[in-house]
């Protein structure tokens, strides 16, 4: 049976946080408009995106298999950010700020995961 992303926490959060992570990284120099930029925005998108599928999903199994890959993400995200911060392509307490969020997330994505398995 599938699940409605729109009543899970974990989803709202991980939208919240992408919008976040696209505006925050607005300011990158033109020069990583294919770089690093990028694949923070994709990874950070993929964490709602995942979700969603997941929900579409009729199975248990298939739902925390989705619930993982966003997990994923969002762990890619997180340390894509502190790289970001590192290299000082965005003002690196920014960056602590949304890994922070992004901790938040993992966690809510884990205890999502839990009521699965």
């Amino acid at each position: 049976m599938s699940t409605d992303h729109r009543t899970l926490r974990a989803f709202h959060l991980a939208d919240e946080f992408a919008i976040r992570v696209y505006a925050a990284t607005r300011t990158f120099h033109a020069d990583e408009r294919f770089g690093i930029r990028s694949q923070i925005r994709r990874a950070a998108v993929s964490i709602p995106s995942n979700i969603v599928e997941g929900c579409a999903r009729d199975s248990d199994r298939e739902h925390l298999r989705y619930y993982e890959i966003a997990l994923g993400s969002a762990r890619e995200t997180i340390y894509l950010l502190g790289l970001a911060g590192r290299l000082e392509l965005m003002d690196p307490s920014v960056a602590e700020e949304l890994a922070a969020i992004g901790d938040h997330l993992a966690g809510a994505l884990g205890a999502l995961r839990k009521s699965i398995s």
